[in-house]
């Protein structure tokens, strides 16, 4: 092979190693969560009776998506409290009629907070917004041996960024479905 033509491919490879790398140095931030919030009851997806043949297009009534995408599985919580908020009581009454409908489904609710804090301030907060969320749903009439909790305090944030709107992100209790649903 020529000299030029070694000197070209080697400048190729070279070009080509370094937009790898680049393209490689920048993970763009996590999306924002988006309050989960539901404006009507819960209702799973309907077919008509007498329907042949068509089916409701969506998650499978029951399931893990179900549940996150027509119900809500977060609620938010102001900085330092651990009360729900009234967007996030209106989260956990859906929550609530959802584990009526599916009575063998078990949650685990986890609580988590925002950066700011000692670790053990934040785990002994996110304690206590588990608790609330779980007092909630059983005041909804869900069965507390439905129910564990866990506080996360701010080790599993949602948002990696700092200021308010990150940290606004990383303050919630976060309902997971642990067993018994369809999917």
């Amino acid at each position: 092979m020529p000299l030029n033509a070694r000197f070209l491919v080697h400048c190729a490879l070279l070009a080509t190693a370094a937009a790898s790398i680049a393209a490689c140095a920048h993970r763009p931030p996590p999306p924002a969560p988006v309050a989960s919030t539901p404006s009507a009851p819960y209702a799973p997806p309907y077919s008509a009776p007498g329907d042949t043949g068509s089916r409701a297009t969506g998650p499978v009534p029951g399931s893990s998506q179900d549940f996150v995408i027509n119900v809500g599985d977060r609620v938010y919580f102001d900085t330092d409290q651990y009360s729900v908020r009234a967007d996030g009581r209106q989260t956990l009454d859906h929550q609530g009629e959802w584990l009526s409908r599916y009575p063998r489904v078990a949650v685990r609710v986890e609580g988590n907070c925002d950066e700011r804090g000692t670790r053990e301030y934040n785990l002994a907060l996110g304690a206590r917004r588990a608790d609330a969320v779980k007092a909630y749903l059983v005041t909804r009439g869900i069965d507390p041996a439905r129910i564990t909790t866990i506080s996360y305090g701010k080790e599993q944030p949602l948002d990696g960024g700092t200021g308010e709107e990150a940290w606004s992100h990383n303050r919630n209790g976060h309902t997971a479905l642990t067993s018994g649903t369809m999917q």
